[in-house]
């Protein structure tokens, strides 16, 4: 069976897959794209988590499931206080690729419960991958104005 409720992104970086995987894991960095606080333990089992995103400035939470430095990223997501998408209860898979200089970013963000769902988070993810392509990139993406009433 094939599961229907599934965002799929990439996004060409003109950076190396090493300062893309900074950009994915370091708190410091994620902030300058996405967010207002972040805790990130990037090794298997370790907490993913993100304040000051989707409305009401909310907070993403979930655990790390791979880490393959420089190539491959997996975690848990969903959103503290969701009840249709609860920390946890979806993954967002990060495949890094060396192309054209740069960096191909593929995304995957699987298990979300319904089309409503899908569609916010796509929405989301084309926001902050933007913003990621132009941070890592060494450009400013300015301050993050949101989506107003969305969640990624």
């Amino acid at each position: 069976m094939t599961e229907p409720f599934i965002v799929r992104r990439e996004t060409q970086i003109a950076a190396p897959r090493a300062t893309v995987f900074a950009f994915l894991t370091d708190p410091d960095k994620i902030l300058s794209w996405m967010g207002t606080e972040a805790t990130m333990e990037p090794h298997p089992d370790g907490l993913y988590l993100l304040k000051g995103i989707g409305p009401r400035n909310g907070a993403a939470r979930g655990a790390f499931r791979e880490v393959v430095p420089v190539h491959r990223l997996a975690y848990t997501f969903g959103w503290d206080g969701g009840q249709e998408v609860p920390p946890g209860s979806s993954l967002i898979e990060i495949d890094l690729f060396e192309q054209d200089g740069g960096t191909l970013l593929r995304m995957t963000h699987s298990g979300l419960p319904s089309e409503a769902q899908c569609i916010s988070h796509s929405k989301g993810w084309a926001h902050y991958l933007g913003r990621l392509t132009s941070a890592a990139a060494g450009l400013d993406p300015g301050p993050d104005k949101g989506l107003p009433n969305e969640r990624m």
